[in-house]
Formats: C-alpha cells, structure tokens, sequence
C-alpha cells in the first residue's frame, strides 16, 4: 500500500526529533563524565607553617599517602600562621570557601575559639581516629561534648635543657636537676651565676612562655576548666606572675627581645640552662662544638601549689578537616592513613626534623629509644614521652593572646613594685 506524503514527513520528524534528543543526552552524559573526571582529578590541599618542621612533615605524610593512593593529587602550601588565621576568619564568616585548605594546622591555642564559634565548619574526626591514642593534654583542646575534631601533631612537652660542664662548675650533677621546683632552680641559678659567671636562662619581657609553663604544670590557664577568664582567685596565676619575679629578682636571666636572641643566647654559650618546649631542641643542637656537654631534665614544678608536677607544655598545634572546602571524605581518609595512626611515619619524622609525637603508640617506634650522642646518650624523645603523659589537661579558652597582650604590661607594672592584685584588678576590669 501507497505511503501518504504526510505520513513520510511524520516519520521524518519523529527521526529528527530523535536525533536531536540522543544527541542532547549523548552530551548531558559528556558534561557529567568531564565533570566527574575534573572532581576525581582537583586537588587536597593541606595548609601550614614553618617549612623546616610543620611544612616538611606534611610532605612526608604526602609521600606516605601517595605510596598507597598514587591517582591522589595532594598539594602542601606554606601559609603564615597570621594568615591562616586571618583567611579561615573571612571565609568563616562570608562563607567562601573556594580559597581554603581542606586540611589545616592550628595552633592549640586558637582552637578553642574555633569550635566554640564556628563548629560547623570543622569535620567530626571520631571515626578516624581515638583520644585515648594521643596524649590525654593534646586532645584535651579539641573535643566538643566527646566529639574529636583534631588529629594531635607536635608535642610541645616542656624540658630543662641544660649545660652539664656549667653545672658540674658549680658543683651540680644531673641527679641534682632532676624533679626540681622552681625555688630550688633559682638557687641553683644563683650559684651557677656566681661560680660561672653564666645566665641561668633567658626571659623575654614579651613572651610569656614561662609564664604558660607554670600554669599548666599546675593544670591552670588564665580561664578556667569552661574557659571562662579565671584572673584573680587563680592561685596558680598568682604564684607563676611571684615565681616570675623571683626569677628576675634573684639575677639569673639574661634579658632578650626575639626569638634570634634566644637562640644566640645558648648557642654563644651565655646561659646555662632553656627550659622550654622539646621542639627547642634541634635550634640546641646547631651549636655542634657544644656536642656531649647538654642534658635535659623534667621541668620545675611550683612548690608552693600542691597540684603542680614536673610536666608541663608549651606551644604545639593539630590538624583538621575543613567540612565545606569540598573533599572532607578524602581529607579524612588522608588524615587517617597518616598523623592520625602511622607509627612508621612518626618514626621517620623522628629522624627528619625531631618531631616528638603526640601520638602514644610513637613511644615504642625504634628512633625514639635511640640515645642521642649531642646530649650525652641519653634517650630523650623516650624521655619526652613518658613526661607527655604527664601533662595536665587544661582548657585554653578562646583568647589566650588577647588576654596575654594585657598580662605583658600587667607583669612588667609587678616587677616595678606595683601591687599585684591592685594590678590584674585595673587591667582585666572590663572582663570582671
């Protein structure tokens, strides 16, 4: 039977028709592959500071994770700690997020003012890692209501760095400086000034380092246990800021500005002892004539405040997951795979920048039972361990360097002989 005209260009139609709309899904379906193939193919990007240490770490875990997930693409910035804070500030809060890391270091100090601020913004890490796997100080910063939302890096674990030719001068062994309280650390200042004619330490009037050893050793901050101010009823604040005094009093400290002059100060050999965080240590060891001649010992505790122990911190920071950056799966994956378990990779930090982990299981990794020949033999990343332990867990508030920018001036007013409590009563007025 005869096909109609109509009939043919009905049947032409619906063909064309047909075409048109294969061809629109054929290229739907191209526009979905290149999108899939440019979001597998972007970027995990991981922020820090610091290139020999924080920066140098970050590479290494880079090259760990990559042995076993080699189609990742992971790229390690180095990112000024003042401008970390500065571009997590803005995107926090205008909610641009195309310029952040999806992992990024920071500083335990800062933390807390974080997650009480802007907790959605921070991925929750609890399945990928255990607080009771670090020690319990370093997680103690970055939980919310038994949540974990930081992998623990850099143990800040204090230790009395000393000289043991300017001691044995004196008439000191290294028995003698251990389990010290700060009295008896200023008395052997004292003899070690008169004998030696050495500095016992440094201290700069613009760095409260000290000032933070102690309160922390007694398991105090300038906030309390909710991170609320705590300035003047705080009886370990009150003994640390006399402690201090004492210190300058009794002529033992070499005054300095930054961080060049501390460094010089021991390396020239002009003070005796640095008591300090353990990250200290390879600035230390820069000084190669004085190869043999270093010890470290626990450091001082308060005597006159029962709960201070002869553990204490000072700096340290953690790793963490931006939620809306755009890859948290992998950024968590990364995290697990590396800080947050890998002993093999602790280890071999051990040996590429120093790094004392807080990491528990890092204890038993072959590099920190090692003695070390710059301080004598002695074992001190295995030493620096068993005192992490020991570290009272605090709460560091939320605004530990605004509160510090006054304490700086509120302490130099207590060294010229002001009244302490008139002091801190006139400078944290506002907050009382």
């Amino acid at each position: 039977m005869k096909k109609s005209k109509k009939n043919k260009k009905s049947r032409a139609l619906c063909l064309i028709l047909g075409f048109i709309a294969l061809a629109a899904c054929t290229q739907r379906q191209m526009e979905e592959g290149i999108k899939n193939v440019v979001e597998e193919d972007e970027c995990l990007t991981v922020w820090a500071w610091d290139e020999s240490f924080n920066i140098a770490a970050a590479n290494l875990a880079k090259q760990f994770y990559l042995q076993e997930n080699p189609g990742v693409k992971v790229e390690v910035v180095t990112v000024a700690q003042d401008d970390v804070v500065a571009k997590l500030d803005y995107g926090f809060v205008s909610g641009s997020y195309e310029e952040l890391p999806d992992i990024v270091l920071i500083e335990d100090y800062r933390i807390q003012g974080y997650l009480r601020t802007y907790l959605g913004e921070f991925a929750d890490l609890s399945d990928i890692a255990r607080a009771e796997d670090f020690a319990s100080y370093k997680t103690g910063v970055n939980q919310v209501d038994g949540r974990m939302y930081g992998i623990p890096f850099d143990n800040g674990v204090a230790g009395l760095f000393y000289r043991t030719d300017y001691l044995e001068e004196a008439g000191y062994t290294q028995e003698d400086m251990r389990n010290l309280t700060w009295d008896e650390y200023i008395e052997i200042g004292k003899a070690v000034k008169r004998k030696t004619g050495k500095y016992m330490l440094t201290l700069n009037p613009g760095d409260l380092g000290q000032l933070r050893m102690m309160l922390q050793s007694a398991g105090a901050w300038y906030t309390d246990a909710e991170g609320d101010l705590d300035i003047w009823d705080n009886q370990a604040l009150l003994a640390a800021i006399s402690t201090y005094g004492r210190i300058v009093d009794a002529g033992i400290a070499k005054q300095i500005a930054d961080w060049d002059q501390f460094v010089g100060a021991f390396n020239s050999g002009e003070v005796a002892t640095v008591p300090t965080g353990c990250w200290v240590s390879p600035s230390i060891e820069n000084a190669v004539d004085q190869k043999g001649k270093w010890a470290v010992a626990e450091i001082p505790r308060m005597a006159e405040v029962e709960q201070s122990v002869n553990a204490s911190s000072l700096g340290g920071a953690g790793w963490y997951v931006l939620k809306n950056a755009g890859h948290e799966k992998e950024a968590k994956k990364f995290l697990e795979a590396t800080f947050a378990s890998n002993v093999l990779l602790m280890d071999q930090l051990v040996e590429e920048i120093q790094l004392v982990s807080t990491l528990k299981a890092s204890a038993s990794a072959g590099n920190y039972s090692k003695g070390v020949e710059f301080y004598g033999g002695q074992e001190i990343f295995k030493d620096f361990a068993a005192w992490a332990e020991k570290v009272p867990v605090i709460n560091y508030g939320e605004d530990t360097y605004a509160v510090e920018d006054k304490m700086c001036e509120a302490l130099q007013k207590v060294l010229e002989g002001v009244d302490m409590d008139a002091v801190l009563q006139s400078t944290f007025s506002k907050e009382k």
